[in-house]
């Protein structure tokens, strides 16, 4: 057990490794870009080879969480409230639209 006023052991640590992850919107932007690679590259292979995930499918599946990818960015950036609601609704509505159309009786 520490001092009042110490950190407990390990949390400078902790610290430290965070202050090594990139900053700003850098991580959050290759997440982003990383997915629309994957959607392009699903999309590719089921046109070249009618294999794997229907675009329509595809687009139903990846667009909620592009949503709340872009949800978080703008926080990052600082943008107005209303972008961050206007994106999670969007991202709550391409949800629901999604579970909708998989929904079995």
């Amino acid at each position: 057990m520490g001092h009042a006023g110490q950190s407990p052991p390990g949390l400078n640590r902790l610290t430290s490794d965070m202050e090594t992850l990139p900053s700003g919107t850098h991580l959050i932007d290759l997440v982003i870009v990383v997915t629309l690679v994957e959607w392009a590259a699903l999309v590719w292979l089921w046109r070249s080879s009618g294999r794997g995930v229907a675009p329509g499918m595809l687009n139903a599946m990846l667009l909620p969480g592009l949503c709340l990818m872009l949800a978080v960015r703008s926080v990052i950036v600082g943008a107005p409230w209303y972008w961050l609601a206007l994106l999670l609704t969007l991202a709550g509505m391409a949800h629901l639209a999604d579970l909708r159309r998989r929904w079995k009786d």
